[in-house]
């Protein structure tokens, strides 16, 4: 009897261990993927929901740039018909007429000026001509930044007069023109009362304004030639002059805004006429007007006696005196020529 009791627990125990072992080999591990760092994590099916993201997309912190400054230089619209009476050709066929060849050892007197323009003066109001015509806006600033912006001549940055470094034209823009500024302003749209004190964001562009354009300023040697026995005098640059005004809109100053070389300028002047009030068909061209100095300027620096390379307004302050310094340097240059005749 206990012999059968001890065999059934034996078969017993042997049943149980055999149907453990079956169970655990149907039912295989679960194994979790490992994420490496820095890759995006899969979505994980939720018990109670949807699919949801474990991270959140990134956020774009970088910040648009500002927009650039830009310079509303009126197109050329030229005309489709004759605007004019008569045939007017000779404009096309202008070319400006070459200097005369002065010797380096011919050249036995040489003076470097420095003039100022100001527009406002009547003899020098054809700089400041509005009208339209088939070379587009004739005012004399206009025609600087065509011939620029057209790549017909290099303008230069007024760090220095002696043309050392080119300026892009967009420098020009900037300096001509101040950058757009972006301020808040208050939301009327989705604020009308201004109650829940909503703010927005604008951009203010300034306009370029050519009536700023008020002085240029002309570099010039003067040179007697003894080969000829005469006073020569070849203009080598031309530098328009942006006002500064202070908060009251009073005068504070002028800065150069470029430099452009004058001989390169020469043949497209000679195709832009220059406004004749008195008689309109009777009109020269612009470097005709230059090269028979046609317009009033003013010296405000020189090399006579100027040992410290100053403009006169840093050394004779009051302007009534600066003005007639600069007309003792006219003298100076002027008697040179006279002196070396006799009569």
């Amino acid at each position: 009897m206990k012999n059968r009791i001890i065999k059934l627990c034996l078969l017993l125990t042997v049943m149980a261990f055999t149907a453990t072992t079956v169970d655990a080999q149907v039912k295989k591990p679960v194994r979790k993927k490992a994420v490496r760092s820095g890759a995006k994590k899969s979505t994980v099916k939720s018990k109670k929901g949807p699919t949801a993201a474990v991270v959140a997309p990134p956020v774009d912190t970088v910040k648009p740039a500002p927009p650039e400054a830009k310079l509303d230089i009126p197109p050329i619209k030229r005309s489709l018909r004759n605007d004019n009476a008569i045939e007017r050709n000779l404009v096309k066929d202008r070319i400006p007429l070459p200097y005369e060849h002065i010797r380096e050892d011919d050249a036995v007197y040489m003076q470097r000026v420095w003039r100022e323009i100001d527009v406002h003066e009547k003899m020098n109001l054809p700089f400041v001509y509005k009208a339209e015509g088939d070379l587009g806006n004739q005012r004399f600033i206009y025609i600087l930044l065509n011939s620029i912006k057209n790549d017909s001549i290099t303008a230069f940055s007024p760090i220095d007069d002696r043309f050392t470094t080119p300026m892009p034209i967009q420098e020009i823009i900037n300096s001509m023109v101040a950058k757009p500024i972006t301020i808040q302003v208050p939301d009327l749209v989705k604020d009308p009362d201004g109650s829940k004190g909503l703010m927005r964001d604008t951009t203010i562009v300034e306009e370029f304004n050519p009536d700023k354009i008020e002085r240029y300023w002309i570099k010039e040697d003067w040179v007697f030639d003894k080969e000829s026995s005469r006073m020569q005098v070849r203009i080598l640059g031309i530098a328009p002059l942006k006002t500064i005004t202070e908060s009251d809109g009073s005068f504070r100053g002028v800065t150069p805004l470029f430099w452009v070389y004058y001989p390169d300028l020469r043949p497209i002047f000679a195709k832009h006429e220059v406004y004749n009030g008195k008689n309109f068909g009777a009109r020269l061209s612009w470097e005709e007007l230059f090269e028979s100095r046609m317009f009033a300027s003013r010296i405000i620096k020189a090399t006579v006696n100027n040992p410290n390379d100053e403009f006169i307004f840093q050394y004779v302050k009051d302007p009534i005196l600066a003005l007639l310094e600069g007309e003792n340097m006219k003298e100076r240059i002027f008697n040179y020529e006279q002196d070396l005749w006799s009569y």
